[in-house]
């Protein structure tokens, strides 16, 4: 989803004509001329339009289906796609309307619009590489909710990021889109005392029935993205966020709780984390437990990466990566390097803020 001005102008030839935008658009100062005259032209996009427009419930929505290719020099890449433009009314008739085109599969979410393919392929098309699971940073003196909703936005970019390397044959990110799931999951998880389940129960039930396509190793990028089951969860996500759904369940009392200070929150709940994983590695394990607490390791070194931003990279890398040596040795089964890995997570000092665990 993308909000933002769109200026569009009739050319008589492929060439942009930037004197036929309107004035105002330009910063003080600027010599549309001389821009002019220094343009080089990096791609093009070329593509046949159809569009309709939709009157759906109380908006009035433009469905365009563009069909054509990105070309940058010698290299191009196909280009197959529906854009809905909302020209009145709300965000949630759009969202509706496009669960509703996606309900007979065929369909996914686009994670990179015609230009920044242009712009890749412009660079030679270089591969795309899979990125680690970012630690949130939350803006100074951020609420919770906001928090909350910055977290959830940073999942979902990194589902949809490595979804597009999934599909375009990248197998080994199976496993980020997965984690990216899953961040999403323990989100709400985290933030659960203050949002009621009722708010997200569809929301985690579309969740919780994607995880078996994507916990298959030779699971098929292409039928598991462009699945009804997969779109309708993804789009449920965007619409919980996009139109704010666990507003409706939010008293008085709660929604004071949410504007509260995130740092805050976020200083009594990694104490909960790692309390949580004192509890499951404070003792020797054999084999069959350390693979029984590994799902339980993975959730909360996600709960580590959302909360732990308000620090410094210095104070909480050391801390979350002595957990990730762990999970490390136990995915591994370096059974030798698992209990030393243990003793030493377990023993690490805090480093948030009244953060002793005993």
């Amino acid at each position: 989803m993308h909000q933002r001005p769109e200026y569009n102008v009739e050319l008589k030839k492929p060439t942009l004509k930037l004197s036929a935008f309107p004035k105002e658009i330009w910063p003080e100062g600027c010599k549309v001329a001389a821009l002019q005259k220094a343009l080089l032209p990096l791609f093009s996009t070329n593509f046949m339009r159809e569009k309709w427009v939709i009157t759906y419930q109380q908006s009035e929505i433009e469905l365009g289906l563009d069909q054509g290719e990105v070309v940058a020099g010698e290299l191009s890449e196909p280009l197959a796609e529906i854009e809905l433009e909302l020209k009145s009314g709300n965000t949630a008739d759009l969202l509706a309307l496009a669960a509703l085109i996606g309900q007979n599969g065929g369909l996914r979410q686009g994670g990179l619009s015609k230009a920044a393919r242009g712009y890749h392929l412009a660079k030679g098309n270089p591969v795309r590489e899979s990125r680690p699971l970012p630690v949130f940073k939350a803006a100074p003196k951020a609420t919770v909710e906001q928090a909350m909703e910055g977290i959830l936005a940073l999942a979902l970019d990194q589902w949809q990021y490595h979804e597009e390397l999934w599909v375009r044959g990248d197998k080994a990110v199976r496993l980020s889109v997965l984690q990216a799931v899953e961040a999403v999951r323990q989100t709400l998880v985290l933030f659960g005392g203050l949002i009621p389940r009722k708010a997200s129960t569809e929301l985690r039930a579309l969740l919780t029935d994607l995880l078996p396509a994507l916990e298959q190793k030779g699971a098929d990028a292409q039928a598991v993205c462009y699945s009804p089951a997969y779109l309708k969860c993804k789009l449920a996500l965007t619409s919980w966020l996009a139109t704010q759904q666990w507003k409706p369940f939010i008293d008085e009392k709660a929604q004071k709780k949410l504007d509260g200070s995130f740092k805050r929150f976020a200083d009594i709940m990694l104490g909960r984390t790692a309390a949580d994983l004192k509890e499951a590695f404070g003792q020797p394990l054999d084999e069959d437990g350390f693979r029984d607490q590994l799902a339980r390791l993975k959730r909360q070194i996600i709960s580590f990466h959302m909360l732990a931003g308000a620090y410094s990279h210095e104070e909480y890398s050391p801390y979350i990566n002595g957990w990730l040596e762990l999970q490390q040795a136990i995915i591994q089964q370096q059974h030798a390097w698992e209990d030393s890995a243990r003793q030493h997570a377990v023993m690490m000092d805090a480093f948030w803020l009244n953060g002793k665990v005993k």
